[in-house]
């Protein structure tokens, strides 16, 4: 029998209560802090992710979030933003802010006034006072639905053509908004319900902009980490978003434009080639150290694509008169009874031990005075090494290419000089925004590619891939993010027409989780974040294209 009068909810601590459908979160608190004194800022209902406004409709089970959960940290990353954007409009209502990409703790800003980009000091500490005297209003944030020709109106009347963009491509009859007194922005995911949970955050110039820092999300109290300056990868985000500037294509809106307006082929030819021109100008450099360079280097977190950099690099070697050879890191991986354990009992395969070390840099060694050695071959069904009679000598006019996930951790390559090794960063890091206020996530996109990689290659479903994410970031974290320093140059893996390209090919996958399922707040997060693009056909992708990596039919053997 279906009760309609009263509803049963499970709440953190396993207790039940009865309460009248339609409910909120935030009336099931008794207090707005957890016993550490952390701000509550959403809750998982029924594994969605909602604000604590989020009224409760049917039987639920619910976990209270807040900056000690990685969802309650998402919540609070993107209410400090909108938090910024209030304050900016606030003070500077004619500004355009840029909240252009993530950088180490924080988000890099962009600022512009009448026409003149840049910022001053006053004008970043103005807006950060203006942020605290916000948060000690205590005032609500609320979500609400308004009609579509209201929304246009709204954001046309800001000068928010950015905005205006996005929607032109969904006609939904109402739009739904996150709104501060006079403030409104599109709703893009929950944000705390409340200016008073938002007491955490620093601004500070960075280059020609500013960045605004978030608390440290491994910790369980709220606290500022030093601030480690990035200039690779920051470079690399500045050159790309002057590209999007030149191209006209900053944001998805501008995306969906080109998509349906029929212009994308030209588009992707511009895109391949400008990533093309980077992966020969990287090349040209190693080809320039007049033989010196004898081991290339390339290291990056999952999905990013270096298998497929790799090759188009070797390419572009072998266009130098080069001779490229590739030696597998995975053939020297210990034996399965000997990888390490994490903290958890499960086997750590991010973690650098792993991998034959002394084994490894032994054949490196030879390899790099001009012996011949006997390579050995990972057999993954046997979780064993073997030795098969292959064997490698590196000639005067051959240079090696290492890839892998620990290729600038100088133990792996500690018996070769410094001076023989050029050492590349690779990652995926879209320059596109859904609009100025709301970027887009990199590591979401690496995400996507994984979980259709997964699918392709590995025959695991999107849950599958979605469980091991959290693992797989924080081996990214230990093992990979801390040696970006040692490259000697960075890539960027990503496209700016990728998402569309990957749309309809993961959004079969995400559907497949359920709401009974932990991992359902992202899968539905992806989903409405994916909402935003037009779909492509990847039939415009070239089989050279490092999309090809994960979507298949590359033109490259693996």
């Amino acid at each position: 029998m279906i009760r309609k009068d009263k509803i049963v909810v499970t709440v953190d601590n396993g207790s039940k209560l009865e309460i009248k459908p339609g409910t909120c979160v935030r009336d099931l608190l008794k207090k707005k802090e957890n016993e550490a004194g952390l701000p509550y800022l959403g809750a998982l209902v029924n594994n969605d992710m909602v604000s604590l406004s989020f009224p409760i409709e049917v039987d639920s089970k619910i976990q209270m979030l807040t900056l000690a959960n990685s969802h309650g940290w998402r919540i609070y990353r993107n209410s400090a933003a909108f938090l910024l954007a209030k304050a900016t409009y606030d003070i500077f209502p004619k500004a355009l802010l840029s909240i252009e990409h993530s950088l180490g703790d924080g988000y890099f800003c962009n600022f512009e006034m009448n026409g003149t980009k840049g910022i001053s000091k006053k004008q970043i500490k103005d807006i950060e006072q203006k942020m605290h005297q916000i948060v000690e209003a205590d005032l609500p944030i609320v979500r609400r639905k308004i009609e579509y020709s209201d929304a246009i109106g709204h954001f046309e009347g800001q000068n928010r053509h950015d905005t205006v963009n996005l929607l032109r491509y969904s006609n939904p009859p109402k739009v739904v908004v996150n709104t501060c007194e006079e403030y409104m922005d599109l709703f893009h995911g929950p944000l705390a319900d409340r200016t008073s949970a938002l007491q955490h955050f620093k601004l500070f110039p960075y280059e020609d902009g500013f960045v605004i820092q978030f608390p440290d999300r491994d910790n369980q109290t709220p606290k500022m980490s030093p601030f480690e300056r990035q200039p690779y990868l920051f470079d690399i985000f500045k050159s790309y978003k002057a590209w999007g500037r030149i191209v006209n294509v900053r944001t998805v809106g501008d995306l969906n434009t080109i998509i349906a307006s029929g212009k994308l082929r030209d588009f992707i030819h511009i895109s391949e080639a400008y990533q093309e021109k980077k992966i020969a100008e990287i090349a040209d450099t190693i080809t320039a150290q007049g033989g010196k360079i004898k081991w290339i280097c390339i290291a990056g977190p999952s999905s990013s694509g270096k298998t497929t950099f790799a090759k188009r690099l070797c390419v572009q070697l072998r266009v130098n008169g080069l001779r490229p050879v590739a030696i597998s890191v995975d053939d020297y991986f210990v034996d399965r009874t000997r990888t390490p354990m994490d903290e958890n009992g499960e086997p750590d395969f991010e973690n650098i031990e792993t991998v034959d070390l002394k084994l490894f840099n032994e054949h490196l060694s030879l390899l790099d005075r001009g012996e011949t050695v006997e390579l050995p071959t990972f057999n993954f069904g046997a979780g064993a090494r073997e030795f098969r009679g292959k064997t490698m000598k590196l000639e005067s006019d051959q240079i090696c290419v290492v890839e892998g996930i620990h290729s600038l951790n100088p133990r792996l390559t500690e018996a070769i000089s410094p001076d023989h090794k050029y050492k590349i960063y690779i990652s995926a890091l879209t320059q596109l925004n859904l609009d100025y206020s709301n970027r887009v996530s990199t590591t979401d996109n690496r995400l996507i590619r994984r979980m259709i990689r997964d699918h392709n290659y590995r025959g695991n479903p999107a849950l599958m891939t979605l469980k091991m994410w959290p693992s797989v970031r924080r081996g990214e974290k230990k093992w990979i993010f801390p040696y970006q320093a040692e490259a000697n140059t960075a890539i960027n893996s990503a496209l700016d027409y990728e998402l569309a390209v990957l749309k309809p090919y993961v959004e079969p996958l995400l559907a497949e989780v359920k709401p009974y399922d932990p991992q359902y707040a992202d899968a539905r997060r992806l989903l409405e974040f994916l909402s935003r693009f037009n779909a492509a056909s990847s039939s415009l992708v070239p089989p050279t294209s490092l999309i090809r990596e994960f979507i298949g039919e590359s033109g490259f053997e693996y």
